[in-house]
């Protein structure tokens, strides 16, 4: 879900004119769905042309998620899970993974000291944009320099390394 922060500029004055030409080329070009939602979206804009210099708009998007990449995203976890030596349970490698990747929110532990929190990917938190983001980092992690070496221990002198190439290979990645 992308999160935007608007501001109304100090030094930027529209005409009525201006604001009238701006509003049909949105209500022109893009329109809300239904009469519901064409009130929405007239709203929205005549609440933005009426913002105060410095008053700020918070607004929140939700762009549908892939559902072929999510899947195949998920399939390249699931085989990588099934793959490695480490985890017997999926949810804590995908914990790891998370973690390793930095998708977490940094918090205050029980005793005081920082922990990762791993971030959700659900389709109402992670729209496409964050959830290919979440997927670019997680390729990262699988391919730096400790993921492969930690999920086989027992493969030394770069084998680790290129069982995990095996793998991500095999989904072109």
């Amino acid at each position: 879900m992308a999160e935007i922060t608007l501001v109304r500029q100090h030094d930027i004055h529209l005409t009525e004119a201006e604001k009238e030409i701006a509003r049909r080329a949105m209500f022109g070009y893009v329109d809300g769905l239904g009469e519901r939602g064409q009130k929405q979206w007239r709203r929205l804009w005549n609440r933005m042309f009426k913002l105060e210099p410095g008053e700020m708009m918070h607004i929140q998007t939700n762009l549908p998620r892939s559902g072929p990449y999510h899947r195949r995203h998920m399939k390249i976890e699931q085989t990588v899970f099934e793959a490695q030596e480490r985890f017997q349970i999926f949810d804590q490698f995908l914990y790891w993974v998370k973690v390793g990747a930095g998708w977490v929110t940094w918090a205050a532990g029980p005793s005081g000291g920082v922990v990762p929190i791993p971030r959700s990917i659900s389709y109402a938190t992670a729209d496409q944009d964050e959830f290919q983001q979440f997927h670019e980092q997680v390729m990262g992690f699988l391919r730096g320099p400790h993921a492969a070496r930690y999920l086989w221990p027992h493969l030394k002198n770069g084998a680790a390394d290129e069982m995990m190439d095996s793998i991500l290979m095999g989904f072109q990645e």
